[in-house]
């Protein structure tokens, strides 16, 4: 149901990008800002994660140096079917994950210490499975295409706005007016759309990956609240890159509405109580992560010099 939605949102984009395309810059004006919003998001799809991760200053991790979280993410990668993902820590207090990278075999999933520090192992198990669905589900690229149509859009008014719009347009000065600025706002409404999709479908791969969809609704709730009290000043200064995250890091309205990146927490948590119980439960004796070097919840781990077994 997700992908055909998203499927069905795609060709909406698609076909608004055409239709307002011919009328504001005919076929010459519509092919040359495709090109354009097509080169820019390229690059970004090439180099998006290096820029991501450079930007929240996230430090890579390994079996050695975070060997609880390192062996989990590979466990829940093997039943995944996927290649080992490049796993990162980023010091920061605001609970909260993401996944980045352009295929399975270029990705990786980054944590904040503030989410390592709050949840229990189930709970930080069931983040990890979410963000490699994204992976899986190339979420990475289909919001590339999505960006694209939509930077194309806006670039199209602004083409119309500075240059004057296609002759042929029927809808005199008044429409072409009103298409200039409803337009890019019609392109984000779709644009986040999607992105609210591909995280309910996250959600739903990502129960399934880890086989306990309870312990990623408890997480969910626990990330809500957290992220909600503890600001992540770099995601304020970046608002563009808050979709990638598993929750919204910014101080904004959480409810599932037309201009929210993010679905309703309360949609997700309900949708995952009942994933679990078409899955017969997924309580903790499903989920299949391991536990190397022994495992104490996180309320109960005391402070270590250097990096613990989570890399803090």
């Amino acid at each position: 149901m997700s992908l055909m939605r998203t499927a069905m949102l795609l060709a909406g984009m698609t076909a608004l990008f055409g239709g307002i395309g011919f009328m504001l810059g005919g076929e010459a004006g519509m092919l040359i800002a495709l090109a354009v919003a097509a080169a820019m998001n390229a690059f970004a799809y090439w180099n998006s994660d290096k820029m991501v991760l450079r930007m929240y200053r996230a430090r890579p991790v390994d079996a050695a140096s975070a060997p609880q979280l390192y062996g989990m993410v590979a466990d829940l990668a093997g039943r995944a079917w996927m290649p080992m993902p490049k796993v990162y820590v980023i010091d920061n207090p605001q609970p909260n994950a993401f996944a980045t990278g352009r295929n399975p075999e270029n990705a990786a999933v980054a944590a904040t210490t503030g989410l390592l520090n709050l949840l229990d192992r189930r709970e930080i198990a069931g983040v990890m499975a979410h963000e490699l669905a994204h992976v899986k589900n190339r979420d990475t690229l289909t919001m590339t295409i999505t960006a694209t149509l939509a930077g194309a859009i806006s670039m199209l008014a602004n083409f119309a706005l500075f240059f004057g719009n296609n002759r042929n347009n029927p809808l005199g000065l008044i429409g072409t007016l009103l298409i200039m600025f409803l337009a890019p706002m019609a392109a984000a409404l779709v644009q986040m759309a999607i992105s609210r999709t591909r995280e309910y479908a996250a959600d739903d791969t990502g129960a399934e990956i880890c086989g306990d969809p309870m312990a990623l609704a408890s997480a969910l709730d626990k990330l809500e609240q957290g992220a909600s009290r503890i600001d992540n000043e770099v995601a304020e200064d970046n608002p563009a890159t808050a979709h990638m995250f598993i929750v919204n890091p910014l101080h904004a309205r959480s409810m599932d509405n037309l201009f929210s990146t993010h679905p309703s927490m309360a949609n997700r948590i309900e949708r995952l109580r009942a994933k679990a119980a078409e899955m017969g439960g997924g309580g903790p004796a499903r989920a299949a992560q391991p536990d190397p070097g022994g495992f104490r919840p996180a309320h109960q781990r005391g402070r270590r010099k250097g990096r613990g077994p989570w890399g803090q």
